[in-house]
């Protein structure tokens, strides 16, 4: 690395006193190393290195992506219900305004109500039995079909994306993730002094 402590410049102008030689104030002192910035940039997808690695990235991303998957699921079932099943279809629509009502108030009830704190409600419980009264809702109106047809399609594609997909915040990395550490998206690195004399 090059001295920044002085830097002398050419006089350009006549006039009679003598050039000195100046420090500029503003320029950094050599004495304390600089700190280089590095970025790591990641491809979204990768394959896991080990069956243990893909089942932590498959956990990991069931829970992250559980409201995109759903909604995957659901627009699925909702197209292949749309040209022939109009009475699942509703009780589809009713169900889902159910459970988007259910959520709702559940959002609007403070964490340290009775309801909340005393399990008198539990979230969990309630969606289940929301998910499993909607798939009875689709089997007696004869649309178990469509139902099976939509889970069959669906889920190959969920657990691919469940594996191969890296997360979006880039701060675990794979070789770790089995551990739960994590690694920084920058990482801080510091010149040797054999660099900066």
């Amino acid at each position: 690395m090059a001295s920044h402590a002085t830097v002398q410049r050419p006089s350009t102008t006549t006039s009679t006193s003598p050039t000195l030689l100046t420090t500029r104030p503003h320029e950094p002192k050599d004495s304390t190393p600089r700190v280089r910035l590095e970025f790591s940039l990641c491809f979204p997808f990768n394959i896991p290195k080990t069956p243990e690695a893909a089942a932590a990235r498959i956990i990991r991303n069931l829970s992250y992506y559980r409201l995109y998957y759903t909604l995957f699921i659901w627009i699925i079932l909702f197209i292949t219900l749309l040209p022939k099943r109009k009475l699942s279809l509703i009780f589809l629509i009713a169900m889902t305004a159910l459970t988007c009502s259910f959520l709702a108030v559940m959002r609007l009830v403070p964490a340290d109500s009775v309801v909340l704190q005393y399990k008198i409600i539990d979230k969990r419980l309630v969606l289940a039995l929301l998910v499993i009264a909607t798939m009875v809702e689709l089997i007696v109106t004869r649309a178990a079909i469509h139902l099976f047809v939509t889970l069959a399609c669906a889920t190959p594609v969920i657990l691919v994306h469940a594996v191969f997909r890296v997360r979006d915040d880039l701060c675990v990395e794979e070789e770790a993730s089995a551990a739960g550490e994590l690694v920084p998206l920058i990482k801080n690195t510091e010149p040797k002094l054999s660099d900066s004399v």
